[in-house]
């Protein structure tokens, strides 16, 4: 049973810059499909950004220029590097992977299967 275990989340102030980790170490398939989505309080989870099997990068329209989706050499960490952080940023942060075959869009929820608990990001 994969499991994702993030860190980084905590309290930050506006303005701040943020990095968000995920250890995806558990996949052992290289051509690994992964991703970040927050939660605001009471709202529906929607998608930040993702990586997709062939390593392409993929970015939600409203943080785009704000975020930065990357895995390390070895594809055991996931990380997701905030800037510039807004009240409006507060979240839950989940970092997702999916384990099964097929060609789909990075950023749909539906596209993954195995979820994160969720760090949470308070911005004051």
């Amino acid at each position: 049973h994969v499991q994702l275990v993030e860190s980084g989340g905590g309290s930050v102030q506006a303005g701040w810059s943020l990095r968000l980790s995920c250890d995806v170490s558990g996949f052992t398939n290289s051509r690994k499909f992964v991703g970040w989505f927050h939660q605001a309080p009471g709202k529906e989870r929607e998608e930040v950004a993702g990586i997709n099997s062939s390593g392409g990068l993929y970015y939600a329209d409203s943080v785009k220029d704000r975020c930065n989706i990357s895995l390390d050499k070895d594809k055991t960490t996931l990380y997701l590097q905030m800037s510039s952080l807004k009240p409006e940023d507060t979240a839950m942060y989940y970092c997702a992977a999916r384990s099964r075959p097929g060609v789909v869009p990075p950023l749909a929820e539906s596209s993954y299967n195995i979820w994160g608990q969720g760090p949470q990001v308070p911005v004051s």
